[in-house]
């Protein structure tokens, strides 16, 4: 019912009302005085509203209103007898509409007041609770609401590789794709085979409904509070300890035909995801290995604790506990195929979730999310960062940050100028002198190819390929395997040329300079051993490596699986020397053989069955 509508059907019974006390008025005419002062205390009663017995908490206010109502009803009731018999039925309507006016004026106004008591008493109960959550020792579980004013702080927008792909290509393009390739998949022909299920929401990946269920095997504890941080764990339950103990026995025999049994049984069982992931990128499979990947992803993030909020940069999971390293090898290798298929933003956003979860960055994201926000083109941000982050060296003094943050002033300066800042050709200076021998190697892999370079690279001072620390070789032999792509711009070209051409110009009229970098240097970089030997080269490089496959039977000891991929291979033989090789089942063809024979025995994996095999077992069927 609306308010309109109640206020009419109100109204009406208050003008019946109205009418029945002015019978009763008539009729008592001719009586004197007194009884008219008796008739004032029996006056009708206003008519009560039924759905104010609602309000039970402003009853007090009520009294005080009818109270009001009782001086304001007498005086006019007086005056009404005064002039009682001069008055006709019309008149006794009017006024009784004005009093009927009154008392609706009146209940606005206690609705009015209640609603800003309301809103006062709520104003307060929120406050109280603000500063309860400040007080509180609890980490709130909003996920998708980061710390404000955290360097490390992720956009959980841009951390879902599907909605960077709707930005950049449209999302009918990307709806399109997802459609053809459905379509043209011959494991969704058989669905009775597949079973789909609601999957749990998650931040860092988009679940396929045909994934098996979350089957609850991790979880997660908070283990202190210390400095405003909350250190968490990962807890294995019984069933996982067992088949962690079955995996690390199949993993001692390098069996993975025993891995593919595990995952039957366990299909979330991370160590068992992670080696079938690595499996397929030697037998160059990325996709199937960025599926294993992204498997062993989501079971980890449905394994976090209610309080446990990584947006907000304040909880850590120290990669000293072993229960925690697969989360960092997981987001490592997730990060590295958002890089693949162009999604920069997204892994930028993984590269510092991946630095936020351990401030000794176990692996090496510092020395790759230069490169990732000048592929996302967050210049400012990456300045952002080199002043904020709180590190034991300044931030410009590794070559990776020398040389990147020179190109984000580069293209910072076609937007806007600062006078408080230097200029691009005087950071592209400071990262020469400090790491000349980052350029000979840059030019070597990227390649440059121009005759200047030779001019360049034979002088003495870039000439040199070694700097004499061991941990700053391997920083720089990283920084090159990342980041060369980005040298491939002919914009870039010049603006190293030109920079290097004058560094030249300078050693030749004076040494002083040379040598006090040098200092910087061996200073920056003192030890003789190399500090960052646990992170590999490879690892930062964007080639997909390859095994061969007489290489990647060393992988898988069982005689069984070795048997089952001859006899495919003699089976093969066999029909290629009856004349006609029958074509191979869709999205199996130009595969690795043990790669597809190792994915067919995973339980989410189903390839169908073959239109050639049905139209021979009819042919059977009907010589029989």
């Amino acid at each position: 019912m609306s308010a309109r509508y109640l206020r009419k059907v109100l109204k009406e019974q208050e003008e019946s009302s109205s009418s029945s006390s002015l019978a009763a008025a008539a009729a008592n005419t001719n009586n004197n005085s007194s009884s008219s002062s008796d008739n004032e205390d029996e006056s009708p009663k206003p008519f009560i509203n039924p759905f104010d017995l609602l309000n039970d908490n402003d009853q007090d206010q009520d009294q005080e209103s009818d109270s009001n109502d009782v001086d304001t009803s007498t005086t006019v009731k007086k005056e009404d007898n005064s002039l009682h018999n001069k008055k006709n039925a019309g008149t006794t309507v009017s006024s009784s509409n004005k009093k009927s006016k009154k008392k609706k004026n009146k209940k606005k106004n206690k609705e009015l007041s209640s609603s800003t008591n309301d809103a006062n008493s709520l104003d307060a109960i929120l406050e109280e609770l603000s500063l309860g959550e400040k007080k509180s020792d609890v980490v709130n579980g909003g996920r998708d609401r980061p710390v404000k004013g955290n360097i490390l702080q992720v956009d959980p927008r841009f951390l879902n590789a599907d909605n960077e792909l709707r930005r950049i290509f449209g999302s009918k393009v990307v709806d399109s794709v997802e459609k053809s390739n459905q379509a043209g998949s011959s494991r969704q022909n058989r669905q009775g085979r597949r079973v789909f299920h609601p999957q749990k929401k998650t931040i860092t990946v988009s679940p396929s409904e045909h994934w098996p269920r979350w089957d609850g095997s991790l979880s997660m504890e908070l283990l202190e509070n210390k400095g405003g941080c909350y250190y968490f764990r990962y807890i294995p339950s019984s069933t996982y300890s067992m088949a962690q103990r079955q995996f690390e026995q199949a993993q001692a025999t390098h069996d993975l035909n025993g891995i593919a049994i595990l995952l039957q049984h366990h299909p979330y069982h991370i160590d068992s995801l992670i080696t079938l992931a690595d499996y397929f990128k030697f037998s160059g499979e990325p996709q199937m290995s960025a599926d294993a990947t992204a498997k062993s992803l989501y079971a980890l993030e449905c394994a976090w604790h209610h309080s446990f909020n990584p947006l907000q940069g304040n909880c850590q999971l120290k990669y000293t506990h072993d229960t925690n390293k697969p989360l960092f090898t997981s987001l490592f290798a997730h990060m590295k195929n958002m890089d693949r298929r162009g999604c920069h933003r997204s892994a930028l956003e993984i590269c510092k979730l991946l630095i936020s979860l351990d401030s000794d960055d176990p692996m090496g994201g510092l020395f790759c999310i230069d490169y990732f926000a000048l592929r996302a083109e967050e210049y400012k941000w990456l300045e952002r960062f080199s002043e904020e982050y709180n590190t034991d060296n300044s931030m410009w003094l590794f070559p990776n940050f020398s040389y990147s943050l020179a190109i984000c002033r580069f293209y910072l300066e076609r937007e806007e100028t600062s006078e408080t800042k230097s200029t691009s050709s005087d950071l592209m200076k400071q990262a020469l002198m400090l790491h000349p021998s980052v350029l000979k190697k840059l030019v070597a892999k990227v390649p440059l190819k121009e005759q200047v370079w030779t001019k360049i690279t034979s002088h003495s001072f870039f000439g040199k390929d070694q700097t004499g620390s061991e941990s700053l070789d391997h920083l720089i032999n990283i920084y090159v395997e990342r980041s060369y792509i980005v040298w491939r711009l002919p914009e870039l070209h010049n603006f190293l040329k030109d920079t290097a051409l004058s560094v030249i110009e300078k050693m030749e009229t004076s040494q002083s300079e040379a040598r006090d970098w040098a200092c910087v240097r061996k200073e920056a970089f003192p030890s003789e051993k190399n500090e960052y030997s646990h992170l590999m080269v490879s690892d930062f490089s964007d080639s997909t490596p390859t095994m061969p496959p007489e290489n990647l039977q060393n992988f898988v000891i069982d005689p069984r699986l070795v048997d089952m991929h001859n006899a495919g291979g003699a089976d093969n033989q066999e029909n290629a020397g009856g004349g006609v090789a029958r074509p191979p089942p869709r999205e199996v063809a130009n595969r690795n053989a043990l790669a597809v024979l190792f994915e067919s025995m995973l339980p989410w994996v189903d390839y169908g069955a073959r239109e050639e095999d049905h139209e021979n077992g009819r042919e059977q069927d009907n010589q029989d």
